[in-house]
């Protein structure tokens, strides 16, 4: 449990009276709503994602806030429109194998609508000394054709150029055995790619050296554009306790433009099974909600506060290339992008001009009793500080990280109280 206790009376009664203010059962619930099954996943430009926008957009205006929904073209994003098929067949026996458990869509797959059966080969050896393929005299036309995580795009150049009927390459599983979905990747090639994992790859190979294999694989993937939506809302602040220069300029701290943001899309429910993106990232936009409904009613004289729910992180972060565009060189972001397993400390990596505003989420972190930790946080924190901005991304853990097993219930309450007290706090201390 996140102790608050002591220390926050260094940071005056205000703060301590808003930090105790945060709620995590008000944050579960969010979390819940946004996982539930009329949002399927909340994938960019669809309607489950359209639907988390408008139900955001309406919990903000409930707080009182300046409320704008924004539209963007999303290029590029993966859709899978059916579920799957492998199977394989040889040394005397059959096994179908199941999506997302033992295969997965390569991102760079060509679309295969429907499932196409061939003999399985693997690579052609290089010969060392003359560079020339060995061992490839019947050729790939019309096989399957079976690489490793080494090999693969030498295999795709090969199958492409001789008619190959696909790639099956390797892929790891996270610690529940589930192949996590992606919706963003490189272009898409020339021919259908199918990636396994470690122990159907090894079978394969295993039953190649032992005779024929025949496989059958489908993969319904194609490349979309849509559009996505942010969200944004602004808390308007009484300028009590500062004074306006003769260029209208505010003086002390209430000139403060602080940005706290958090994607609310997730890469989709897959066609046969749920994906509700609990973690990643309901948790991060239920802990912003929350710090954002207790900052509502802070004292005059905080720093001016804009929310901004985020769309598209999961399909190249277009959202916040969008909103950085717009915003004034001197405004400060925290994003928070996983809110839902603190396990030794919160990561946290810095960008642009961020080192006042890193120095303020230290001193937040030792008053509120969460610790910190320098680490990557690849999310849309980076792209607001390639634009120039003072931004710190935020991460709290992703437990089932973009596979079925991203369920409400293994989002911690104690980690959502870590994660809104944190963004209250480190708000509050920007006006001393």
């Amino acid at each position: 449990m996140i102790s608050t206790a002591a220390g926050l009376g260094q940071g005056g009664p205000d703060l301590a009276a808003l930090v105790e203010a945060v709620s995590a059962t008000r944050m579960h619930a969010t979390v819940r709503e946004l996982a539930d099954d009329r949002y399927a996943g909340r994938r960019v430009g669809s309607p489950g994602g359209r639907a988390a926008a408008s139900w955001l957009a309406e919990r903000l205006g409930d707080l009182g806030a300046q409320v704008q929904v924004l539209e963007f073209d999303v290029a590029g994003v993966r859709e899978l429109y059916a579920t799957p098929v492998l199977e394989w067949s040889g040394a005397g026996q059959t096994r179908h194998l199941e999506h997302r458990r033992d295969f997965v869509e390569h991102l760079a797959s060509a679309e295969l609508p429907h499932p196409r059966t061939a003999l399985l080969t693997k690579v052609p050896k290089t010969d060392s000394g003359t560079g020339s393929e060995t061992g490839s005299e019947t050729g790939l036309r019309g096989r399957w054709v079976l690489a490793d995580a080494t090999t693969w795009g030498r295999a795709c150049e090969l199958a492409e150029a001789q008619s190959a009927a696909g790639v099956l390459t390797l892929r790891g599983t996270d610690a529940d055995g589930w192949m996590p979905k992606m919706i963003a990747g490189p272009p898409a090639r020339a021919v259908p790619i199918i990636a396994v994992r470690p122990e159907v790859h090894r079978h394969l190979g295993e039953a190649l050296d032992n005779g024929l294999v025949q496989m059958t694989g489908s993969m319904p993937l194609r490349q979309i554009t849509t559009r996505g939506r942010n969200v944004y809302a602004r808390f308007p602040r009484t300028e009590t306790g500062s004074h306006r220069g003769g260029d209208g300029s505010v003086g002390g701290n209430a000139g403060l433009r602080v940005v706290l943001s958090a994607h609310y899309d997730g890469v989709g429910d897959d066609p046969d099974r749920r994906l509700p993106a609990a973690a990643d990232n309901a948790s991060g936009v239920a802990a912003v909600l929350e710090a954002a409904r207790v900052l509502a009613a802070a004292p005059p004289g905080a720093p001016e506060l804009t929310v901004a729910f985020l769309d598209a992180e999961e399909a190249g972060a277009w959202g916040s290339v969008h909103h950085a565009a717009a915003l004034p060189p001197d405004t400060l972001v925290i994003n928070l992008d996983g809110a839902a397993q603190l396990h030794e400390a919160a990561a946290v990596e810095a960008g642009g001009p961020a080192h006042a505003l890193l120095a303020t989420l230290d001193r937040a972190a030792r008053l509120t009793g969460v610790p910190l930790k320098a680490g990557a946080m690849a999310s849309d924190n980076r792209r607001y500080a390639a634009a120039g901005l003072a931004s710190i991304g935020v991460g709290m853990g992703m437990p089932g990280y973009q596979t079925p097993a991203e369920t409400p219930d293994r989002v911690q309450p104690d980690t959502l109280l870590a994660a809104a007290r944190l963004l209250v706090a480190t708000v509050m201390l920007l006006t001393t």
